[in-house]
């Protein structure tokens, strides 16, 4: 079951049993508990997940990137898109241990 409930406006899921906090908001679309294949960007091994989690790991390679771009321009580190990644990494870790083992370690 998922609800788009959101609490001082931040999504939560609830996904077999627990009820999930999602580390920034998705896009309404991808907000679902289906089971989806995601592949890492480098080795090619692939997981399920559902969808949500999908979404946040997205939203991570995005704010990754966007850092990554900020720092060439400001310097080493100092973006603001870092914070996005740490706070996703942490969540992912959290809630989906083994799928942050293959596609985001």
């Amino acid at each position: 079951m998922l609800n788009d409930m959101k609490t001082k406006n931040q999504q939560v899921a609830h996904y077999k049993g627990k009820e999930i906090k999602l580390p920034f908001n998705i896009p309404t679309q991808w907000f679902s508990a289906e089971e989806i294949t995601q592949a890492n960007h480098f080795s090619g091994q692939e997981t399920t997940l559902p969808k949500f989690a999908g979404a946040v790991r997205n939203q991570i390679l995005m704010a990754e990137s966007q850092a990554t771009i900020e720092d060439k321009r400001i310097g080493c580190g100092g973006s603001k898109h870092w914070d996005k990644v740490r706070k996703g990494l942490n969540w992912f870790r959290t809630y989906f241990a083994s799928q942050y083992m293959v596609l985001l370690d």
